[in-house]
Parts: structure tokens; C-alpha cells; sequence
């Protein structure tokens, strides 16, 4: 009886391990989307691979490990910003980038439009800034998206569209 649940536990370390391999910078890049700090995503992602190996026997198949790590990440995103520690240090954000640039060797910092835009979508309110990097970053699929947040179909459009020309209007405005 002792050898299968070591057997059994040999499994679910190697399955976390293959997605931690294969998830771990998807998840935080999906995590620093939500909260907008590196050190934030960073925690984020250690809390979704800790629930995913305690909760891997669990899984049920119906829908692919990916979806189901994004859907722990996004839970644990939007409980980070609901909580009462988050709320209070939100004056303090403006500041966080001027940090972030300052720390950072100006030689690595390049103009791309790539860039442009992707700190555009980081600018975007959360419920656009998600559906944009579920749809076009993560390339999940529209009925993905559903499965993953619970959000209907006919409003992921909406805000895949909504999300599109605010970054237009907000393209355009620097140009």
C-alpha cells in the first residue's frame, strides 16, 4: 500500500515539474498583466504551482493543464487585487514604474511598436487588458476564454472589441 502512494506521489511530482517547465514564464507574464509587479507575479506564480501540486490529483481532464493553470492564475490575480493590502498601497503605483525604469540599464530599453503597444494593453482597464492577453497573447481561443473565466461569450466580443479601439484611440493619440 506504501509503494503505490510513493509510486503515486512520484507521478504528481513529475506532472508539476513538466508544467512548471512548460507554464512557469506564462503564467507570471499572465500574473504581472493583472498586478503590474514583477515581485507580485513572481508570488503569484509560486501560490498557482503550490495549488496546482497539492490540488494535481484532483484535475479532471476537462480542460487542458494550460487553461487549468490560467484559471488558478487568474483567481489568484483577482483575489491579490480585491485584498485589502493591495486597495490600500494603490496610491503608491505611479510611482512603481519610474522604479522599474530608473533599475533599468538604459541600453536594454529599445522603441519597438511591439513594445508600444504591449505597454498600451498594460495600461488598459483589467477587464480589456484580460480578454486582450488571453485572446491575442496567450491565443485561447474565444470559447477558451469562456471556459476560463466564466465571462459570457457575446461579452468577451464586446470587450475584445472595446479593448481594440481604446489601444487605437490611445495609439493614435501619441502619434
Amino acid at each position: 500500500m506504501g509503494e503505490k502512494k510513493t509510486d503515486n506521489e512520484c507521478e504528481r511530482n513529475e506532472i508539476v515539474r513538466e508544467l512548471i517547465d512548460d507554464f512557469a514564464e506564462q503564467i507570471k507574464r499572465l500574473a504581472y498583466t493583472y498586478v503590474k509587479n514583477w515581485a507580485v507575479a513572481d508570488d503569484i506564480t509560486q501560490e498557482v504551482f503550490i495549488s496546482c501540486f497539492k490540488n494535481i490529483g484532483h484535475f479532471r481532464g476537462e480542460s487542458s493543464y494550460k487553461t487549468w493553470l490560467f484559471k488558478i492564475t487568474v483567481n489568484r490575480c483577482k483575489d491579490y487585487l480585491k485584498s485589502k493590502w493591495f486597495r490600500s498601497m494603490v496610491p503608491f503605483r505611479g510611482d512603481e514604474k519610474v522604479e522599474v525604469a530608473a533599475g533599468l540599464d538604459a541600453g536594454l530599453i529599445q522603441k519597438s511598436e511591439e513594445e508600444n503597444i504591449s505597454l498600451k494593453v498594460l495600461d488598459l482597464p483589467v477587464k480589456y487588458r484580460e480578454v486582450i492577453i488571453l485572446f491575442y497573447y496567450e491565443d485561447l481561443s474565444i470559447q477558451e476564454i469562456f471556459n476560463l473565466t466564466g465571462i459570457k461569450v457575446e461579452t468577451i466580443k464586446t470587450r475584445l472589441r472595446r479593448a481594440k479601439l481604446q489601444l487605437r484611440d490611445m495609439y493614435e493619440g501619441v502619434e
